[in-house]
């Protein structure tokens, strides 16, 4: 694959910066996460996290079996600014 391949298409990130950041020391598959906000997009590491994985066993020499996926967790839920008041009318 090329360098500048599109890895995390949700979040822009490409080849390079996922070996740059695991040549700097980052393995694990959450360490990228939070620096790259790969896996943080609406497909939620669907897309990209098989290929980030793949990456790191690559170049740390460890089985894909080996490598933790990403810690999932729900997607948080915007609230109605009139809700908020609402309930603050409420309180009252």
């Amino acid at each position: 694959m090329d360098e500048n391949t599109i890895i995390c298409r949700c979040s822009d990130v490409t080849l390079k910066e996922i070996r740059e950041l695991i040549s700097q020391g980052y393995q694990t598959f959450d360490e990228i996460k939070r620096i790259t906000r790969a896996g943080m997009g609406p497909c939620q590491g669907k897309t990209c996290g098989y290929l980030i994985m793949r990456e790191i066993a690559n170049a740390t020499g460890k089985n894909m079996q080996d490598i933790k996926f990403q810690t999932n967790r729900p997607p948080v839920v915007g609230v109605k600014l009139g809700l908020i008041a609402e309930e603050g009318r409420n309180e009252e």
